[in-house]
């Protein structure tokens, strides 16, 4: 592997690690730093563009994302897809979540950035989903940024 594609990998993690200390922290506009200008998360069976973040966070649990080192696959020299194994621990009870995040990375003129990032939760029972639509607080996509 040479010089250049180890510091694109070490940039790529380091963007992840400032996704996860933006998400402890309670940090939107470090959240909405990490990611392109068009980029989406996806939980819960939706989409949501960067213009939904504040609402999402805001309606989120607040605790500890910890994360581990991503799997990370160049598709080309300004594009990569990704996943990183997550465990979050909620501040109030702290319950746990687990699961990984798929991810896909874009290189702007900023930098790497995340276009997408799409949350996997691992279940008790064995089983894998997006997420179950159950908090009454978390907020519909706007039709504007969800694309």
């Amino acid at each position: 592997m040479d010089s250049s594609r180890i510091a694109d990998i070490i940039e790529i993690e380091q963007l992840l690690a400032r996704y996860a200390a933006g998400m402890t922290m309670d940090d939107v506009r470090a959240v909405l730093a990490v990611f392109a200008a068009d980029g989406a998360y996806s939980a819960f069976g939706e989409r949501y563009g960067t213009a939904d973040f504040a609402e999402l966070m805001a309606a989120a649990p607040k605790g500890v994302f910890s994360v581990s080192t991503p799997a990370i696959e160049f598709d080309g020299p300004d594009a990569a897809t990704g996943v990183q194994p997550l465990c979050f621990v909620a501040q109030a009870d702290h319950s746990m979540r687990i699961g990984y995040y798929t991810d896909s990375y874009l290189r702007t003129a900023d930098g790497w950035r995340l276009r997408t990032r799409a949350m996997t939760f691992l279940r008790r029972d064995g089983s894998r989903d997006s997420g179950r639509p159950h908090d009454p607080r978390r907020p519909v996509p706007g039709q504007k940024s969800a694309g």
